[in-house]
């Protein structure tokens, strides 16, 4: 029988990556995580000991805690998220469960040292279209969900991340950008060990998209037509960002749950012939 107070992985795994997603915190020891430096997708990792602590400063309404083996660690952070109000729950078997389950985990190493409210910061290009669109959606679905992103000017990039400890994307010469027909959307999927089914067929979209290249897929067409009404509609890139998260859900649950799925407009009225 289920604890009231677990998640099984089987139902994690249909919520993360999406806006519902609850917070997800992981408190493994140091030496736990040392062994295997990776993290189930979207979460952040928080001291076990010092809870009381931070947890009045967590920002969310649910939680999922993470240790190890979902024991005394994740039970007890849980435990204490909802003694401050937080709907919280322990994830059933911890990390072990999730990375025997064949479910993707981020190399911890691929993600940027966060500052002092644990948020990565990135900077590209003002005027975002789609590339630079998708990319944070990616990043704050599946690597920092509270990860900012800077719009500069595009010769201001490489000073703004050394200034203010950014990390730069989809601009020539850095890490984080495209790489032969790879758009830099392909290059974060594969360098944050994030190939599953769906997303890699998004970054087939997303690419498509992004170099013209209409033919690779068919939904292409339409991720490009709606990228250049959203970059007409807004223009404040911050809102077109606000704006084209719900795009790429919308993206994201079709090319995991729905591509299947037909349309038809009804051949015949209620009662009549067929």
């Amino acid at each position: 029988m289920p604890s009231p107070t677990t998640i099984s992985v089987d139902k994690l795994s249909r919520l993360f990556g999406t806006p519902g997603c609850p917070s997800l915190i992981d408190v493994r020891t140091d030496e736990d995580f040392a062994a295997d430096p990776q993290l189930v997708p979207g979460s952040i990792r928080r001291p076990h000991a010092s809870v009381a602590d931070w947890s009045g400063s967590l920002d969310a309404s649910s939680a999922i805690v993470i240790c190890q083996k979902g024991k005394k660690l994740s039970e007890g952070v849980a435990a204490w998220l909802r003694h401050g109000g937080i709907a919280a729950e322990a994830l059933e078997g911890g990390f072990e469960a999730w990375a025997a389950a064949g479910l993707p985990t981020v190399p911890a190493e691929r993600i940027p040292t966060r500052d002092k409210d644990c948020r990565s910061i990135w900077v590209t290009r003002a005027r975002p279209k789609i590339d630079r669109i998708a990319c944070p959606w990616l990043i704050r679905r599946f690597v920092d969900p509270g990860a900012v992103f800077l719009f500069v000017a595009p010769q201001e990039v490489e000073a703004v991340a050394d200034r203010f400890g950014a990390t730069p994307f989809d601009v020539e010469n850095v890490f984080w950008s495209h790489r032969g027909e790879l758009c830099t959307f392909d290059v974060m999927v594969e360098e944050f060990v994030l190939a599953t089914e769906p997303l890699l067929r998004l970054a087939r979209i997303v690419r498509a998209a992004d170099t013209a290249r209409l033919d690779l897929e068919p939904e292409a067409a339409g991720l490009l037509a709606a990228s250049l009404g959203l970059s007409r509609m807004f223009s404040d890139d911050l809102a077109q960002l606000d704006a084209g998260m719900t795009l790429y859900d919308a993206f994201y649950r079709w090319v995991r749950d729905a591509t299947g799925e037909a349309h038809n407009w009804p051949t015949a009225k209620a009662g009549g012939r067929s």
